[in-house]
């Protein structure tokens, strides 16, 4: 599958395929950077005993790919 995957990033214009791997690159720092972010918001919700805020947290986690 994945050598599918980069035979046909190989039949597509250079500059196109740099701006979409630079785009894949950055939703997915992206992603990391939220979940982490989210995580340590858990963890506070933990300390604080705060059952609503890590319930909520919980759910919003799993809506961040």
């Amino acid at each position: 599958m994945e050598n599918n995957i980069l035979n046909e990033m190989d039949r597509i214009d250079p500059n196109l395929r740099d701006e979409m791997l630079a785009e894949l690159f950055l939703n997915q720092m992206m992603n990391e950077f939220k979940r982490s972010k989210i995580l340590e918001e858990i963890d506070q919700s933990l300390k604080n005993k705060d059952k609503e805020a890590f319930l909520r947290l919980a759910e919003k986690l799993k809506t961040v790919s």
